[in-house]
């Protein structure tokens, strides 16, 4: 394969080189247990809680509200289910939107066949959740309400202080999943009326295997995970402290170059936009504008999908279609639908994402070689009337 460019840094990102060398001493040299009382945990110990800070000082948080997890699909489910049981002598609704992460859905099914209530809150033909339809859906047994701040298919990003503040004035939990864009949009969990934000390691070049739940103080949760009590009983498990160190050097790096990457980012992403719209029969999925810098999700008339991302690949460019979590399956994709297009226009999809090492020659080839690769499928298209 002549050329190798990777254009899925929503599906996860290369680990940055700074956090590699973060990591690697304690790999190796610094491998003491957290939960011992020698020299050896006490080091991991005080590396865990420096971590802690890092970490926390990138969404305005407290240390003592960042809970360590292995992944955000651990977060997203001890958001929901550990308040849903926390909480439920309270009452046991519960609001997302049509487009959250499969791991907020699933999560949100099974506590429905546990007993709870779950309200739906669909979006706009953009992915917006308009925050009065949030209003209008919380009742009085009202727990939580979890919105994602930006969509890991399409970008968009939603009105999280607004919807924020009317969860704070009804008296409601808010969890938001953050794990797309923290470290690419400026976060304060405390003007952002955050109750609980789910963030991910690898989504931000660091590694996989490190996560968190923020808590804001006060707010009730329910373990999910029972034994040594690490993490101030939340999330007992012997600590991951190379993944966490990676993780929080990670955030230190994103705090220093995003506002820099963010722009140039943006003017790439706003290129590739231009160039691939020029297609006959393609559109831009989601918000034109009030989207994450380095989200692109497109769609085309007469092609199938993943047709269109196993040809990009065999010319060296990976792309997606779909969440990554979830491409293998053959169902439309969920976000998609939500936005009210028809399964063939949902089939139709490919999500590209840039990141850290995105370059304009690699934009200006995918292009160049996009439109001969659609007029291909749609010669054989079975969409095509």
């Amino acid at each position: 394969m002549a050329k190798r460019i990777y254009l899925d840094y929503a599906a996860t990102t290369p680990l940055d080189a700074r956090v590699e060398k973060a990591m690697k001493p304690y790999l190796s040299k610094s491998f003491g247990n957290t939960m011992s009382l020698h020299n050896f945990g006490q080091e991991a110990k005080l590396v865990l809680e420096e971590s802690r800070e890092e970490v926390a000082s990138l969404m305005g948080a407290n240390p003592g509200e960042i809970f360590f997890t292995g992944s955000a699909t651990e977060s997203n489910n001890l958001a929901l289910k550990g308040v849903a049981f926390a909480n439920k002598n309270k009452g046991k609704h519960i609001i997302i939107s049509a487009i959250e992460h499969p791991c907020v859905l699933e999560s949100a099914r099974w506590l429905k066949s546990q007993g709870f209530e779950v309200t739906k809150v669909g979006v706009d033909k953009y992915g917006i959740v308009d925050p009065e339809d949030i209003k209008k859906a919380i009742k009085k047994d009202t727990i939580l309400v979890s919105i994602i701040h930006a969509s890991n298919e399409i970008g968009t990003i939603q009105p999280i202080e607004k919807i924020g503040k009317i969860c704070r004035d009804k008296d409601v939990y808010f969890h938001t999943d953050a794990a797309q864009s923290l470290g690419k949009l400026p976060i304060d969990v405390k003007k952002m009326n955050i109750d609980l934000l789910t963030a991910s390691s690898h989504k931000m070049y660091g590694p996989k295997g490190a996560a968190c739940l923020f808590i804001r103080e006060g707010v009730k949760v329910e373990p999910i995970l029972h034994g040594g009590g690490q993490e101030s009983g939340l999330r007992s498990s012997t600590v991951n402290i190379p993944a966490i160190v990676g993780f929080a050097k990670a955030c230190q790096i994103c705090k220093q170059e995003m506002d820099a990457e963010g722009k140039r980012l943006t003017l790439l992403r706003d290129k590739l936009i231009k160039g691939v719209l020029k297609i006959k029969g393609s559109y831009l999925n989601g918000d034109p504008k009030n989207r994450l810098p380095n989200n692109a999700n497109f769609r085309f008339d007469f092609v199938e999908g993943e047709s269109l991302i196993i040809q990009l690949d065999l010319l060296g460019v990976a792309v997606s279609t779909g969440s990554a979590c979830s491409s293998i399956k053959l169902e439309p994709s969920h976000v998609l639908m939500a936005l009210g297009l028809k399964a063939e226009q949902a089939h139709g999809s490919m999500r590209v994402t840039l990141g850290r090492w995105t370059t304009k020659e690699e934009i200006d080839y995918l292009i160049k070689v996009l439109p001969g690769i659609i007029k291909q499928l749609r010669v054989i298209s079975p969409f095509k009337r």
